[in-house]
């Protein structure tokens, strides 16, 4: 198989990256109900693990309160317990096989922590779309070297896969500035 360099594939594997960053936000609490403040909660069910939206229907009926309708009623109590064991500091109420969860208001201190984490989870994903790069330019290289391409072609490659590090790069820390503001919100 002959390596070929490919903008499209590497794009998409940088857009992988910053979807994945976005994930890791997406699961931080901010004192606000969110059914995916709940995406990392999996539930020991029928023998293994389950993600907890596979358990139920979950729902915001107000800002500081999530629902969660369990299918079996048999997986109540746990469901319950992955929740509580989740370490996101959530106590459910339970009333039959609805889970009522409310979100309590976060303290500076537990702000601040969340802060840090969503800086450790943009700087994983910048890592990743420089790895990307790395990996693009290496290749870049080795094809000139094996007179795949130009020298030319390498040199006109090598800055379109820095400009698209660059883009996919702002994309993360874009949205890390807007999961900020929204846990730094009061």
């Amino acid at each position: 198989m002959a390596e070929t360099y490919s903008k499209d594939e590497t794009d998409r594997r940088m857009q992988a990256a910053v979807a994945a960053a976005k994930q890791d936000f997406s699961g931080l609490r901010t004192g606000r109900a969110s059914p995916h403040l709940l995406d990392t909660v999996n539930v020991e069910a029928y023998g293994q693990k389950m993600h907890i939206s596979q358990l139920g229907t979950i729902s915001t009926p107000e800002p500081r309160l999530l629902t969660l309708q369990v299918w079996d009623k048999s997986m109540v109590k746990h469901v319950d317990k992955a929740i509580r064991d989740s370490g996101l500091g959530l106590n459910p109420q339970v009333d039959g096989q609805l889970l009522r969860i409310p979100i309590p208001p976060l303290n500076e201190e537990r702000r601040k922590e969340l802060v840090k984490h969503a800086h450790k989870s943009a700087e994983a994903g910048r890592i990743s779309i420089r790895n990307i790069r790395r990996d693009g330019m290496e290749l870049l290289k080795k094809l000139e070297k094996d007179h795949k391409i130009s020298q030319d072609d390498q040199h006109k490659h090598g800055e379109e896969l820095q400009k698209l590090t660059d883009v996919r790069i702002k994309e993360v820390d874009d949205a890390l500035a807007a999961k900020e503001k929204e846990i730094m919100q009061v």
